[in-house]
């Protein structure tokens, strides 16, 4: 089959960096899907997995966290699939990516493909919309009915998890978003997707605040530099707020600055569940389909904003760039395999 993976971990500006493959069919497991991969996104999980460093492979390892396609065949322990099904999912960091033309991943962290969207809209979606949504509701405690109309303050809106986590506080939860941007398209696109109010992360957030009359916000959703933003978070959120990050320290931070206002922090990483093979792991499948009839019903839109065609490493490797340089908007897609009648099986 065809893939597109490393064995050398370098700049990608490397042309070695990220090469086309041709790897071996996997087989699935018990509780396996083998998926045919019809379109993947990038994440900054990619790049940094692949930041360069002295380790060599002695196998390519193959990327990608980000997959839409259909189910070629089943584990003799699947409950929740069959042959044929269009699927959209995230997968594990710990089993090789999705940047292939066959996928093996767990049916408890899958769901079934946003009918109304196409492979390429529906990849953009995984990764971030279980980032988005475990964020929200399960580490922020999030109750629409309880905390409708109450603040959340989005830190970096406009990347990939932001550009869900407006949609989902504003259209389900029912929250007043402020999300933060830096550059007018980002700020517009930003407010496109639901945003009340959008504040520079460059700029004095808590002045900000005060100047739009929001000085204090019950939850905060920090998508970006937990060590730059802590002490303003810690300011700016009010008693008993909830704070959560899903981007780890570089440094400890001062918990301390939360004590006063008896506020709580949590992480969140959506590999979570599937690393730790938790009983409730299967509440991604839960969630995904939740999102799926949620984009079906027009409350939630994709966010891919570039699709790139085909799914090859010259086209990987750009992708990887754009993200990098830390200006893209939305998700970035791959779509389709190049139809060359000498691919491998």
């Amino acid at each position: 089959m065809r893939a597109v993976g490393l064995t050398r971990y370098l700049p990608i500006d490397d042309p070695e960096s990220l090469v086309d493959l041709t790897l071996e069919r996997p087989e699935p497991g018990e509780r396996d899907l083998l998926v045919r991969v019809h379109a993947v996104s990038v994440n900054p999980v990619d790049t940094k997995v692949r930041r360069p460093k002295p380790q060599v492979e002695a196998r390519p390892r193959v990327l990608g966290w980000d997959v839409a396609g259909v189910v070629e065949a089943v584990g003799a322990g699947v409950t929740l699939f069959q042959a044929g099904d269009a699927v959209y999912y995230a997968g594990s960091i710990t089993r090789p990516g999705g940047d292939s033309e066959y996928h093996l991943v767990d049916e408890r962290i899958v769901g079934h493909k946003p009918r109304s969207l196409d492979f390429a809209a529906a990849a953009a979606l995984p990764l971030t919309a279980i980032t988005a949504w475990e964020g929200l509701f399960d580490r922020l405690g999030v109750v629409a009915e309880r905390d409708r109309g109450k603040r959340v303050l989005i830190i970096g809106g406009a990347g990939g998890v932001g550009s869900i986590a407006i949609q989902l506080a504003k259209q389900v939860a029912g929250l007043e978003v402020i999300a933060t941007a830096s550059r007018e398209a980002s700020a517009a696109w930003c407010r496109s997707l639901g945003a009340d109010h959008v504040v520079d992360h460059f700029g004095d957030i808590p002045a900000q605040l005060q100047a739009i009359g929001r000085p204090e916000v019950e939850f905060v959703f920090c998508l970006q530099d937990t060590d730059r933003y802590w002490a303003t978070m810690a300011r700016v959120v009010a008693p008993q707020g909830k704070l959560c990050s899903i981007v780890e320290t570089s440094a400890p931070v001062d918990v301390g600055l939360l004590q006063r206002k008896s506020a709580s922090f949590a992480y969140e990483l959506m590999f979570t569940r599937a690393i730790f093979q938790t009983a409730d792991m299967i509440a991604q499948h839960e969630l995904l389909d939740a999102i799926a009839g949620l984009i079906d019903r027009g409350a939630l839109r994709t966010t891919v904003d570039t699709v790139l065609r085909p799914i090859n490493a010259a086209n990987l490797r750009d992708a990887h760039a754009r993200l990098e340089g830390g200006r893209t908007v939305g998700k970035i897609v791959l779509a389709d395999w190049p139809e060359d009648a000498g691919a491998g099986a």
